[in-house]
This record gives structure tokens, C-alpha cells and sequence, in this order.
């Protein structure tokens, strides 16, 4: 107690310090801990969307876990089969990490002929078969519609049963009808009679896993009759046994996952041991193990993206815990000196660490709580937008992360401690005494090592890019890969220390040439930096990781979501591309199959031998519409026809058609500006003057050589060819692909031409309704006014909807969360540790500064000394900062591209550079240096300089 004690009291004589390292130890801990906390929540809320998208899309409840059981009729154990898996299930439902809703339990007989015991009723030409069936529960979950209950026990030797209404049609009967079961290997026949028919009471109700129509052929009598009549006595052969539970998903988390997972391992491990044959339907599974594959991947992604975060938070713990040693350094010293072991010191210091290690570990976690809220409301880097809160909580994954940031963090906050221990008091004065060395990172060349492995990674996945391109393959092919995201850290540290090696050159060239000129302020500013650059180091460091991670963060989620949603908006053309139902003389799809099978036989005789169907009459809805919904701008016509045949006299092929009005096309789609070599609507206006021009695609013209002035045919089966010049050559277009399939097949091919002139001379047919929706125009608006016109919709592709999902992707917002989160962390530690340095420096160098003002040197020249001195550190630092993130940029962000499907990603990946965002950046960063400089203003100005110079002092 006594030693805890001496230790509280040291760190109170170093509060401001202490509480320094205190704030970057929370920090550390809550960002090492928001990272899985992040993953659970938005995982989860995913998950939980991606159950609710299934269940609409399947109309089946995606809580299900249905399992059912064959037994063959040689089976003698199948009653205690059964009742030991009763009871074995009714254990594992509180097993699945969710609340379990319903455990239904079904029993069935095999199929069994059934005949009528009245014989009137009997007839050889309709054949009745039904099963005899058992579900616990059934009584609570039914309404009569007819009839009544049936009795527990058979009644004169005759089963009651209830029975759905498809079942009165299906087996032709009516109530109170006793039916006789005796197919000859029954010792005894069994009479049935329907007494009551059945529905659901409600239909939502979540006990029926099937609708009551799939039981027309069943018999329904109370479960506990079931099993000991058939189950145990085996009058009938008890065929199947079903085992049901509805889950409630909506209370998934990634925890409970884990449980649904392993509950169900070892549900079918029992199954395959007492069963040969049985099913199992668990709709979520699929669901899950999908996820959890995305929650893996999650995990690399948001720890890659955390490293420039936490190399900052490195360089700050060392820092404080460098400063705490060296204001302790004659007091290590002289313990050294007078016999105290290394160990002994560092466990001294390790006490001092753990004391606020573990202060930081009971808050720490709760912070990432709020850190991991602020990832999830980002939608872009310094972008936020309302957006349901994150269900986030402190998890044990949590709690484990934070231990081992802690562990680490007290590491980096022992290496200056260790250091100190290496020096006894008389090495330690001689040390003070002498002129600084070179830092450890320079004397050993990390700078350089860093740089090469960044460049060498660089060079690396320029290469894999290339081959990935030419081959055709897709993102699938690479695994997310951790250093996509390290190697442009690595480069900005190893790039700002190679200037800070540097630095001291150019301050010496500056000294130089102008050391005759200087004013007094400024010379001795250039000798004070000049000859300390070493004690400066870790300050500049911080400001130009913080710039250079800044821009670099910027510039890829800038580049990231730009990409995506240009990919969405090429693809889909314009706003919104739809199809509506044209009237049409076409017969169905079976018609048209018996009539082409007919057409074969009846070779000689009929028009259709060659099995080309028949030339479709379309009727055109009215366009005009289209025009006048509300919100819609501008609309377009786009006829799209794929397999057209080409043919220009030499050579023929295969190609895509696409026929636009050009004012409307060139009002309407959207194109990224410089795809093409001029303006879109340069090439609308080529055709628009002559209506039998087209332009072609470049695919098209390598590989059958043809120039402007060429003329070809385009036909399709059905429809004689007709000529077309060609005017221009074109590398993209709205909506369509020029890559190679994944497939390795030749590239596509386009020709775009005249609409009226192809509806005229080669046919009217269906085409696509583009549209442009101005500026706040609702979608769903659209949509209404679409269906009250009277169009009956037969595909519609909406950019902005897309857009909104595709940033909805828990990857996207972990990269824009991540680099925003990450960045705003940055600014908070480099002001932070800005702050402290300057304040400990002024105060350290109080008697410089009174010596100075003994001189003669007067207030305002030093305040223009100190102003210098910023600008030459701070200001260096933000400049070297800006030019390492500028350049970390240029050459890391493309990389990204891996990221993306190249066969898919049209128009080809761009990196973006938004001057907003940079100056939001540089606004941030002015305003932390001017509070810190205001700050710092504050304490020096209550520093007594004029008490500084004392009689005997040195």
C-alpha cells in the first residue's frame, strides 16, 4: 500500500503529463475497441435487412429451422427413436442464441389407399389416398369452418378426424364419411372419418411453417392419440416425424450466430447417428455464412485503414512517455548509480502504467461505442448524414481488443524507461552535455527501408492490376489484402522522416545565404533550429502524418464513392431505364413451341420450316407521358437490340444495336466528361444531320477494319437488312460494356444509330424509356405516376436508389467512416500533443528567453523569434505534409482499382481530387494551429521573464 501510494504521489507531481498519457491511452483503447464493436453493429443491422429482403422475396419466414425424419416401415425402435429426439430438441431450443417463438412437433403415416365403407359410395375409377397426420398444438392454432372437434379416442373403434377444405375435393368426400384404411400389411383395418374442417385463425400466425392446402390428403387427429396408437403400437407405419422451430430473428447478433451455427453442427451430427435419411430447411444459414465471410473481411479492412490512426497514436504515446523520462532522467540516473536494477525502475514505471491502464480500460470501450456511432452516420470523408444509430455495445471481442491495445500501449510507453536505465549519473551529465545524435530511425536508415518496401509494393500491385485486367478476371480472384492499406503509411512515415533527414541541410543553406541579412530574430532562430532539429522531430512528425493522412484519406474515399456510383449511373444510363408492356400479335411461348415441333414435320408445306418464328406487330404506348411525370426533366427513347447481324461484303458478325433520337439521348443520359475524345454530343450531332449513319464501337472497328466512309448491313432474324454508313468510332457508351467477359470471350461490339431511321427501315419494336429526374425529384413519385397512367412495367433500374445501397455497404462505410474517424483523431492528438510539447518547451526554456531580454533583446523581437521559430517548424511540417500527401496520393490511390471488378467497373477507375475537400482539410488544420498557438500565447505571456535571471543563476 505504501508503495501504491509513492507511486500516486509521483505521478501527481507530473499530473499534466500524466493526464497526457492518460488521454492517449483512452484513445487508443477506444479506437482499438470501436473497430469490433463497429463490425457487430453494422453486420448485424445488414444481416437483419438481408433476412427481411428474404422473407419478402421468398414469402417464407426466415426464423425457420424445419428438419424432418424417414423411417422404413422395418424399423422396430421407431417409437423411442422418436421420443428421444422429442426430448433431445426440447433441450437444444434454448441453445440457438435466439428466443425461440414456437417448437412444433408433426408426425405422418405413409401414403395409404382409402376406401369409403359405404359401397354405394365406391368407385373403381376414382382412387383415394391419404396420410394420417399429427401436429402438437394444432387445437390453438385452428378455427372450424365446419364440422366439430374430433374426440381424444376412437368412437366405436372409428377415428375422428379434422380436415382442411382442398381435402373434402380432393378425396371426395363429405363429413361423418367413414373411411376404411386396409392395405393388407395392417393386421387390422383402421376406420376414418372426417368430423370438422379447418383453417388457419391467423394467417400471419408463425406455428403453420405450411400452408393448410398442402394437407389435402391428410387426416388430422390430437398429437398424443398419434403417438401412442401409431407412433408406439404401430398400427400404422409411422412414415415421417417433423421437428419445426420459429426463431426470432430480428434479435440476431453476430454472437448468437455463432450459437445458431454450432446448435445446428451438433443437431446434425445427432441426426446423421440415428437416422439414415433426413432433411433439414435453415433459409438464415446461407444468409449467416455469407455474412460472416463479409464480417472477416470487415475486420481486415477497418484494422488496414487503422493503421496511419495508430501509428499517430504511437509516435504520441512515445512522445509523452519520452518527456516523462526525460524530465526524470537525473533521477533514474542516480537510482542506477546507486544500485538499483533496470527491473527494478521499469517495474517502478510499468506500476505508474498500469494505474492508468487501467483507468483507461473501464472508459476506454464506452467511447468506442460513440466512435463506432460516428462511423456508421458517415457517408463520405467530413461527411455525415441521418442515418438510424448503430446498435452498438461493449462485447467480450471488444473487451479482448482493448486489453491487447492496452498490453501494446504500455510496451511503447516502457521503451524510453528502458533506454533511460541504460546511463548512470556521471554517463547521464556527459550526455546532457554533449551535442544531440542522430535519431534512431535515421542512424539506421528506416526512412529509406520504408520507402523501398512501399515503392516495392507499389511496383507489386501495379503488376497483379495489369495481369488482372488482361486477363479479364474478376475482384473474386484477389483476397482482400491488408497492405493495399499499410504500404501508403508506410510511405508517408518513411517519406516525412527522408525530408526531416534533409531538413537540417536546407536550414543550413538558408543560414547561409542570407546570415550577412538577417535580423536578429530570425538569425537566431535559424541557429536554435538548425542545431536541435532532433528535439523537433516527433512535433513535425505528427503534423505531417496528420496532413498527409488527411489528403490521402480524402483523396480515396472521394475516389471510392465517385467509382461507384459513376458505375451505377453508366450502367443504368440515365436516372432511371425502364420497360413498359407493348401490346403484340405474338402467341404464348408453349403455342409457339407445339406450332415450330409442327413446322418440322411439315417441312414442304409450311412458311416457318427454317423454325424462325413469325414476325412479331408491336403496338406503341404514347411517349408523350413519359415526358410530363412529375420531377422528370428530360425523357428518351433507347431501342436496344442484342445479336444483330452485321455485314459489310468481306466480313459478318454478331453486334449490339442501339437506335436513339439525339436531342433527347443527348438531354437524357449520362456520360462522364473526357471518356470519349469530344464531347458526347458531338457524335449525337454526326448522325443526327444524316439518319442512316451510325457509330461504331472501337472493338468493332479492330477487328473488322473498318473507317468512316464504310458501309454495312444490320438485320435480324425476321427483318431484311438495311444500309447504314459509318461516321465515327467510339470507345464508350451510356449503359454499355466494352470490357471482355470473365469468360475469355471476344469483346462486345456497339452500333449506334438513328431511331426513325431504324424504325423505319428495319422494324418497330419495343424499346427503353430513359429518364431524368431534376434536381430533388422523389423516385417513388415517378414510379405512382407511372402505374396511374395506365403502363404496366416490365423492368425498371433506378441510378439514385442503386447509388443509396451501394453506399450503404458496410465496406464503403467502413472506408469513409474509417479515414474520417481516423482523421478527426489525428487533428484531436496532433492538437493535443502539439499543445503539450510547445507549453513544456516555452516553460524549459524560460530562463533562455529572460537571458535574452537581459540583452537588451525587446518583446516584440521576441515574439517575432518564437513567430519564426513556428513557421519553421510547424509551418515546414504542414508544407512537407501537404506535398507527401499530394504525392502519397498520386501514386497509391489507383490501387484501389483491386478493389473493384475491372470487367465491371465502366467507365474505367479515376482518381478524384476535390478542392472542397481540401480546403475543409486545411480549415481544420488552421484552426487547430491557431487555438494551439492561442493557447500557447496565453502561457507564455504569464511566464515572469524579467524573474528568470536571478543572481546565481547559470
Amino acid at each position: 500500500m505504501a508503495l501504491f501510494i509513492m507511486i500516486l504521489r509521483k505521478m501527481i507531481n507530473n499530473k499534466w503529463l500524466e493526464l497526457s498519457l492518460l488521454f492517449g491511452l483512452i484513445v487508443c483503447i477506444a479506437l482499438t475497441s470501436s473497430m469490433p464493436i463497429y463490425t457487430s453493429a453494422i453486420l448485424e443491422r445488414m444481416l437483419k435487412q438481408e433476412l427481411r429482403l428474404l422473407q419478402e422475396n421468398s414469402n417464407r419466414y426466415p426464423g425457420i429451422y424445419w428438419i424432418s425424419a424417414k423411417m422404413s416401415a422395418e424399423d422396430t425402435r421407431k417409437g423411442d427413436k422418436i421420443a428421444d429426439t422429442d426430448r433431445y430438441l426440447e433441450t437444444k431450443g434454448d441453445q440457438f442464441g435466439l428466443p425461440v417463438q414456437y417448437f412444433v412437433r408433426e408426425r405422418s403415416t405413409q401414403l395409404y389407399s382409402l376406401l369409403p365403407e359405404d359401397q354405394e359410395k365406391r368407385d373403381v375409377n376414382f382412387q383415394r389416398s391419404a396420410t394420417v397426420s399429427a401436429i402438437d398444438g394444432l387445437e390453438d392454432h385452428i378455427r372450424l369452418v365446419d364440422g366439430r372437434l374430433p374426440a381424444g379416442e376412437p368412437v366405436n373403434g372409428v377415428y375422428e378426424a379434422l380436415v382442411v377444405k382442398e381435402a373434402l375435393s380432393e378425396l371426395g368426400m363429405a363429413l361423418n364419411d367413414v373411411f376404411i384404411i386396409n392395405d393388407g400389411s395392417l393386421k387390422e383395418p383402421v376406420y376414418m372419418k372426417p368430423v370438422g374442417v379447418i383453417d388457419r385463425k391467423d394467417y400471419s400466425d408463425l406455428f403453420w411453417y405450411n400452408i393448410p392446402g398442402s394437407y389435402k390428403n391428410s387426416f388430422f387427429i390430437s398429437f398424443e392419440l398419434f403417438d401412442k396408437d401409431f407412433s408406439v403400437s404401430g398400427k400404422l407405419n409411422v412414415q415421417s416425424s417433423y421437428w419445426y422451430y420459429a426463431l426470432d430473428y430480428t434479435k440476431i447478433t453476430l454472437a448468437s450466430v455463432d450459437h445458431l451455427q454450432r446448435t445446428s453442427r451438433t443437431i446434425t451430427a445427432y441426426m446423421n447417428s440415428h437416422y439414415e435419411t433426413y432433411d433439414k430447411y435453415v433459409p438464415a444459414l446461407r444468409t449467416v455464412e455469407v455474412y460472416l465471410a463479409k464480417a472477416s473481411d470487415l475486420q481486415v479492412v477497418l484494422w488496414s485503414l487503422g493503421v496511419p490512426v495508430f501509428l499517430m497514436l504511437v509516435f504520441y504515446l512515445y512522445m509523452v512517455a519520452n518527456l516523462i523520462t526525460e524530465r526524470q532522467k537525473t533521477e533514474i540516473a542516480v537510482l542506477r548509480s546507486r544500485g538499483a536494477s533496470r527491473l527494478q525502475i521499469i517495474v517502478s514505471y510499468a506500476a505508474e502504467g498500469v494505474v492508468l491502464g487501467a483507468v483507461a480500460f473501464f472508459t476506454g470501450p464506452y467511447l468506442g461505442v460513440v466512435l463506432a456511432k460516428i462511423l456508421g452516420a458517415s457517408s463520405g470523408f467530413l461527411e455525415f448524414v441521418q442515418r438510424a444509430k448503430l446498435d452498438g455495445e461493449v462485447n467480450r471481442e471488444a473487451l479482448t481488443y482493448s486489453l491487447i491495445g492496452l498490453s501494446f500501449s504500455l510496451l511503447m510507453i516502457l521503451i524510453p524507461v528502458y533506454l533511460a536505465t541504460g546511463y548512470s549519473i556521471a554517463v547521464h551529465k556527459q550526455q546532457s552535455a554533449r551535442k544531440q545524435k542522430r535519431s534512431f530511425w535515421h542512424r539506421y536508415f528506416f526512412d529509406v527501408i520504408l520507402i523501398g518496401v512501399a515503392l516495392y509494393g507499389l511496383n507489386n500491385y501495379k503488376v497483379r492490376k495489369n495481369e488482372l485486367l488482361s486477363l479479364g478476371l474478376s475482384s473474386a480472384d484477389l483476397r482482400i489484402d491488408p497492405m493495399l492499406f499499410i504500404i501508403p503509411a508506410l510511405f508517408i512515415l518513411g517519406l516525412g522522416l527522408l525530408v526531416l533527414r534533409l531538413y537540417p541541410l536546407f536550414l543550413r543553406i538558408v543560414y547561409t545565404a542570407g546570415k550577412r541579412w538577417w535580423p536578429p530574430a530570425v538569425y537566431s532562430t535559424l541557429i536554435q533550429v538548425g542545431r536541435s532539429t532532433l528535439q523537433y522531430h516527433f512535433i513535425m512528425m505528427f503534423l505531417i502524418i496528420t496532413i498527409a493522412t488527411g489528403l490521402f484519406s480524402a483523396s480515396s474515399a472521394r475516389t471510392i464513392n465517385e467509382n461507384t456510383t459513376d458505375k451505377i449511373r453508366y450502367a443504368t444510363g440515365a436516372d432511371i431505364s425502364l420497360k413498359v408492356y407493348w401490346e403484340n400479335d405474338a402467341p404464348p411461348a408453349i403455342a409457339y413451341s407445339y406450332l415450330a415441333g409442327n413446322a418440322e414435320s411439315d417441312a414442304g408445306n409450311s412458311d416457318s420450316a427454317d423454325g424462325v418464328p413469325p414476325r412479331t406487330q408491336y403496338s406503341e404506348p404514347a411517349f408523350l407521358p413519359f415526358t410530363q411525370l412529375p420531377g422528370v426533366e428530360h425523357a428518351a427513347k433507347v431501342f436496344i437490340k442484342h445479336d444483330v447481324e452485321f455485314s459489310n461484303g468481306s466480313a459478318d458478325g454478331k453486334v449490339q444495336l442501339m437506335g436513339v433520337n439525339t436531342k433527347d439521348f443527348g438531354e437524357t443520359a449520362w456520360m462522364r466528361d473526357y471518356l470519349l475524345d469530344h464531347h458526347i454530343n458531338a457524335y449525337l450531332n454526326l448522325i443526327a444531320r444524316h439518319p442512316s449513319t451510325v457509330l461504331i464501337s472501337k472493338s468493332m472497328q479492330e477487328e473488322y477494319g473498318l473507317q468512316p466512309g464504310d458501309s454495312i448491313t444490320l438485320s435480324w432474324p425476321g427483318v431484311e437488312g438495311a444500309q447504314f454508313t459509318v461516321y465515327g468510332v467510339i470507345d464508350y457508351w451510356p449503359s454499355w460494356n466494352p470490357n471482355r467477359g470473365s469468360d475469355g470471350s471476344h469483346k462486345p461490339m456497339l452500333v449506334v444509330g438513328n431511331l426513325t431511321y431504324i424504325q423505319n427501315n428495319l422494324a418497330l419494336e419495343p424499346y427503353e424509356v430513359w429518364l431524368k429526374l431534376g434536381p430533388g425529384a422523389s423516385s417513388q413519385r415517378v414510379y405512382q405516376a407511372i402505374v396511374d397512367h395506365g403502363y404496366s412495367v416490365e423492368s425498371l433500374e433506378d441510378a439514385n436508389q442503386e447509388e443509396i445501397k451501394a453506399l450503404k455497404d458496410p465496406f464503403l462505410l467502413a472506408v469513409n467512416g474509417m479515414m474520417t474517424l481516423g482523421f478527426l483523431i489525428s487533428v484531436l492528438i496532433c492538437f493535443y500533443g502539439f499543445l503539450l510539447y510547445w507549453v513544456l518547451s516555452m516553460f524549459s526554456r524560460t530562463l533562455q528567453l529572460g537571458i535574452l531580454r537581459a540583452m537588451g533583446v525587446s518583446v516584440v523581437q521576441v515574439i517575432v523569434m518564437l513567430g519564426c521559430e513556428q513557421v519553421m517548424i510547424s509551418g515546414a511540417a504542414i508544407v512537407i505534409g501537404i506535398i507527401t500527401g499530394s504525392l502519397t496520393s498520386r501514386l497509391f490511390v489507383p490501387l484501389f482499382e483491386l478493389t473493384f471488378d475491372p470487367s465491371k467497373q465502366v467507365p474505367p477507375f479515376q482518381v478524384t481530387f476535390d478542392p472542397v475537400d481540401e480546403v475543409r482539410l486545411y480549415w481544420i488544420v488552421v484552426v487547430m494551429i491557431s487555438v494551439g498557438l492561442a493557447v500557447l500565447g496565453y502561457f507564455v505571456s504569464r511566464i515572469r521573464i524579467h524573474q528568470a535571471v536571478k543572481l546565481g543563476e547559470d
